[in-house]
C-alpha cells in the first residue's frame, strides 16, 4: 500500500437496550460490504471468531484506539534499541481498548437481534475486524496455514498518531498498513481517501494480512527480519530488493484471491472502491492484475540487481516488480483454472525445511552471507517446487520466465520447470 497516519477518536455511546450486547460467537452484526452495484451498504454479517464486541477484541486481533507511534532515527532509545524492545521505542502510547456503539434492532426475518452500529467510528471498527476475520479465514482455508501461525492475535491500531519523522513532522494519513516491528495492522485516519476509507476494503485489508502472514512464515515471524536487516544495510541490495517485491507481490495476488470468495466474485482490480475518482486514481490501473501486456524492461530489473534498498523503494519500485509477479501469477492460475490450488501451493514455499522443496525462509538463510545468490529467480523455484500440477507449474514458469524475465535455465531442474517450458511471447526477451 502507499505507506503510513493520525490522532484515535472512537464511537462512544449506550446501546438503544440500554444494556451491554452479547460478547459470545457467533454474534449477528451489520458491517459495511461491497454491493453488486458497487457500493458499500450495510449487510448482515456473523463474527465467528469475537470475544468482545464493544471492545472488538477476537482471536484475529484486537482493536487499540489512541496510541502514538513515532519513527524517529535521531531518538538516542531507538539507536540502542533491540528487537526485543524496539516496539516499546516506537509506542510512545499504547492505547486503549476501543469503545464500539450498537442499536439492537430485530431481523425482520428471523426475528433475532442484529447490533447495528450506531456511529461512523462504529462502522468502520467493526467493519476493519470483520475484514480482518474474513482474510483469515481465506488464509486458513485456502492457503491452509495452520492456526498456530495466526498466534499471538495481532493488535489493530485504529486511528493512531503514525509519524516518521524523516517524511514529516505530522501524522500520516489515508493508508491501512501491517508494520512486523510492532506485528501489528494500523489503520490510519482518512483524508483524500473519502470514496471508500481503505479498511472498509476487504481486499486491501487482504492484502495486508497476506503481509502479516509472509512475516509469520518467510520471514519466521521475526519483527526484524534477519534478511532484510542485513542485506539492507547493504549496497546494492539484490537481495533485499527482491524480498520486498515478492513480499508486495503476493500481497496483491492473495488480495485478488481473497475477493474470489465474495458474493461479487473474483476481482483483479480489487483497488477501484478505494482509489478511483480520487487523488491516486492512477493506483488502480498500475494495480490492475488483469493486464496482460505488463514486462520487465532491461532498466527495471538492473535497479533489483544494482540499487540500495533506500533507493529501490523510494519511488515504489518493489511494487512495479512485485505488480510483474502478481501478474504472472494471475495469468497461470486463470489460463489453466486452478487459482486456489495456486494460491495454496504459494503459501506452502513460505516455509519448509524438506530436502529438495527448500521454503524462501530456509533459501534466505542458507545465503544470508551473500545476497548475489538471491536473484529474482529464488523465491519463483521455491514456488515452482511446490507446485505438484505439471500444467499448472508449466504455466507457472512460462509466466515467470515471460513478463518477470526470469532467465530460463534459473528455473529449469529437478522438482522444477519442465524443459518442454520455453516461456512466452508476450514480452521482449532483455537478455539477449
Amino acid at each position: 500500500m502507499l505507506r503510513t497516519v493520525t490522532t484515535a477518536a472512537v464511537g462512544l455511546g449506550l446501546l438503544a437496550s440500554g444494556c451491554a450486547p452479547d460478547s459470545e460467537a457467533p454474534v449477528k452484526v451489520s458491517v459495511l460490504s461491497l454491493s453488486d452495484n458497487s457500493q458499500y451498504v450495510p449487510t448482515q454479517v456473523e463474527l465467528t471468531t469475537i470475544e468482545d464486541i464493544v471492545g472488538l477484541k477476537g482471536t484475529v486481533g484486537d482493536l487499540q484506539g489512541g496510541a502514538r507511534i513515532v519513527i524517529d532515527p535521531n531518538d538516542p532509545a531507538l539507536q540502542n534499541a533491540t528487537e526485543d524492545t524496539v516496539a516499546d521505542v516506537l509506542l510512545k502510547k499504547s492505547g486503549h481498548d476501543v469503545k464500539a456503539s450498537y442499536i439492537t434492532q430485530k431481523d425482520e426475518k428471523t426475528g433475532e437481534d442484529v447490533l447495528w452500529p450506531a456511529d461512523f467510528h462504529s462502522w468502520n471498527m467493526v467493519t476493519s475486524y470483520y475484514n480482518l476475520e474474513r482474510a483469515n479465514e481465506y488464509f486458513r482455508t485456502v492457503g491452509n496455514v495452520k492456526v498456530a501461525s495466526f498466534e499471538p492475535a495481532p493488535t489493530l491500531y485504529y486511528f493512531p498518531e503514525f509519524i516518521i519523522t524523516e517524511q514529516s513532522k505530522e501524522p500520516a494519513r489515508d493508508n491501512a498498513l501491517f508494520y512486523p516491528v510492532l506485528q501489528s495492522f494500523l489503520v490510519l485516519p482518512f483524508d483524500k481517501i473519502q470514496r471508500a476509507p481503505l479498511p472498509l476494503n476487504a481486499a486491501v485489508m487482504a492484502h495486508e494480512y497476506s503481509h502479516l502472514v509472509f512475516n509469520r512464515l518467510a520471514y519466521n515471524g521475526q519483527a526484524l527480519p534477519l534478511a532484510l536487516s542485513v542485506w539492507g544495510s547493504q549496497a546494492p541490495s539484490q537481495g533485499a530488493n527482491v524480498l520486498k517485491a515478492y513480499d508486495e507481490g503476493l500481497a496483491d495476488y492473495h488480495a485478488y484471491g481473497a475477493t474470489c470468495r465474495s458474493a461479487r466474485g473474483c476481482d483483479p482490480r480489487f483497488m477501484a472502491p478505494s482509489f478511483d475518482g480520487g487523488p491516486y486514481s492512477g493506483v488502480t490501473d498500475a494495480r490492475d492484475l488483469s493486464r496482460g501486456d505488463r514486462c520487465m524492461n532491461a532498466t527495471l530489473y538492473a535497479r533489483v540487481q544494482q540499487q540500495d534498498l533506500n533507493s529501490f523503494t523510494a519511488d515504489g519500485a518493489e511494487y512495479q516488480v512485485g505488480t510483474l509477479i502478481a501478474t504472472a501469477l494471475y495469468q497461470a492460475g486463470r489460463s489453466t483454472g486452478q487459482e486456489a490450488q495456486l494460491q495454496r501451493d504459494i503459501v506452502s514455499a513460505y516455509y519448509d525445511g524438506e530436502s529438495g522443496k527448500e521454503g524462501i525462509y530456509q533459501a534466505t538463510q542458507r545465503v544470508l552471507g551473500d545476497q548475489t545468490l538471491f536473484p529474482l529467480a529464488i523465491p519463483a523455484r521455491a514456488i515452482i517446487s511446490h507446485i505438484t500440477d505439471l500444467e499448472l507449474k508449466k504455466a507457472v514458469c512460462n509466466e515467470f520466465m515471460d513478463h518477470v524475465q526470469i532467465p530460463r535455465d534459473h528455473l529449469i531442474g529437478d522438482n522444477l520447470c519442465p524443459a518442454s517450458a520455453a516461456g512466452g511471447t508476450t514480452c521482449p526477451n532483455i537478455h539477449q
